[in-house]
């Protein structure tokens, strides 16, 4: 039992969990330990998101370059971002196991045309070879590429239809089949371009300076003992066993394998009656699954909460919402101070590892597509769905009975490291611990889960705004 003020009571020892629950609660543990060396092995063969990201903004800062004045262009764009881009994109193909797709290879070409001769009457020898093995529909294209010939916006648009190809390959395009002046992406949207880049370089500028400046006034203040009390951690009256039952048993073990093996066949079978557009139904999809994912634990949760024990005030969760301005703005301070350790953890992990692999595949979902509800429910899903899930199990449960036997301290850390490993990504695995650090300090600093979850919302908007800022 918990005290209203947080500390253990002194009624006496608290009874042992009966033999059962001990024994299910090792068992659940087993597995999820096995379940998750398992997963963080596999992903090392996942594909990075990275390597798409890089290739994205040098492509957006190939595009938005004629629309950077002058004198910002080596800061925004680089000095010759064909040429960066040129570079990276050999490098990428260099370094694939897979034969590179035709896009990519159609791409690369028309990048080399255009910075050897922009008028296009240098060597083809690798669109010829591209045109022998690409399909008939999207052999014409390469064909009046070879031939050199202005065309009409109306004719170029039909031969890039087969090819769904990204801006940059429109705006090449264009430029070596000139047709209606002005009519090239670059010109027509020059000023979303610009903006774009902007986003995309000069706001993570500001935002690490502002959380750097931030964590020196926090270390300033901590020297100084000027930091405020942490309020007595509350939390729910919940054993270890309960606990490792909840997370082992409810979160691993039946919402990460049993609900998919139960859910997803009927699921994708109505997606397929719906007919819905491929990306939509990989929107719902991801959606509907943590959504069902979610379910086990919250339930298990539900049930071991008791009914008759007075609550604290806040609840045993103790969400303390209001008041919302500070809540958010607590939530905000906490994410910038976080983001430039998480940069500098990652930016460390890339001098020693240039290849990790295993990004959430959902990163790739979002970068990659362009229907609007399916946007809108990969939005949802990592703005308000994960955040709050995530946030009951590893803050609102484990952290507060955590402190209870490890202090505030040893409890963030304790949930931060299973928050990073329940991730399932080795290359992502120190970045999400300090983000866990973050979220955990919060928690523990201002006995406020709503400001973890607000915290973790913000930090999931930000990666979701910077992946469509980089999509065409």
């Amino acid at each position: 039992m918990v005290r209203l003020n947080g500390t253990p009571s002194r009624s006496g020892p608290p009874a042992a969990p009966p033999g059962w629950k001990a024994l299910l609660a090792l068992l659940s543990l087993a597995l999820c330990a096995l379940l998750w060396v398992g997963g963080l092995i596999d992903s090392l063969e996942r594909p990075s998101v990275v390597d798409s990201l890089s290739l994205r903004q040098l492509e957006l800062g190939a595009l938005a370059t004629e629309a950077v004045p002058q004198g910002l262009r080596p800061i925004l764009s680089g000095d010759a971002p064909r040429q960066d881009l040129i570079e990276e994109l050999r490098r990428q193909l260099e370094a694939s196991d897979e034969p590179p797709l035709a896009l990519r290879r159609l791409e690369l070409a028309l990048l080399e045309r255009s910075e050897a001769d922009p008028a296009g009457l240098i060597d083809a020898i690798e669109l010829q070879q591209l045109a022998t093995q690409v399909d008939a529909v999207r052999r014409p294209l390469i064909d009046a590429l070879l031939n050199g010939r202005p065309v009409d916006t109306q004719r170029r648009q039909q031969l890039l239809a087969p090819w769904s190809a990204p801006l940059i390959v429109q705006q090449l395009v264009c430029e070596q089949l000139p047709g209606d002046p002005g009519s090239c992406p670059a010109e027509e949207r020059s000023l979303w371009l610009l903006l774009r880049l902007l986003a995309v370089t000069i706001l993570p500028a500001l935002f690490l300076l502002a959380g750097v400046a931030l964590v020196l006034r926090q270390g300033w203040l901590a020297w100084r003992q000027r930091l405020p009390a942490a309020p007595p951690l509350l939390g729910p009256p919940l054993s270890p066993v309960d606990v490792t039952l909840l997370i082992a048993g409810g979160f691993v073990v039946l919402g990460e394998v049993v609900v998919p093996i139960v859910v997803q066949p009927p699921l994708q079978l109505a997606l397929q009656r719906l007919e819905a557009p491929r990306a939509l139904s990989q929107g719902l999809e991801v959606l509907v699954l943590y959504a069902a994912l979610m379910a086990a634990p919250l339930l298990l949760l539900a049930v071991m909460l008791p009914r008759r024990t007075p609550r604290p005030v806040g609840g045993w969760l103790q969400w303390n919402w209001r008041p919302a301005p500070s809540a958010f703005s607590g939530a905000l301070v906490s994410l910038l101070m976080v983001l430039p350790v998480v940069t500098a953890s990652s930016w460390v992990i890339d001098r020693f590892w240039s290849d990790p692999g295993g990004s959430n595949p959902l990163l790739e979902l979002v970068l990659t597509s362009a229907d609007p509800l399916a946007l809108a429910c990969f939005a949802f899903t990592a703005l308000v769905v994960a955040p709050l899930f995530e946030e009951v199990l590893f803050r609102g449960v484990l952290l507060p009975v955590a402190g209870l036997r490890l202090g505030g301290a040893g409890a963030v850390i304790l949930s931060a490291a299973v928050f990073a490993i329940a991730h399932l990504s080795l290359a992502e695995l120190v970045p999400l611990f300090v983000l866990g650090l973050g979220l955990g300090w919060l928690r523990w600093r201002s006995g406020r889960l709503g400001s973890a979850v607000l915290m973790h919302a913000l930090w999931n908007g930000l990666t979701f705004m910077n992946l469509l800022f980089l999509a065409d």
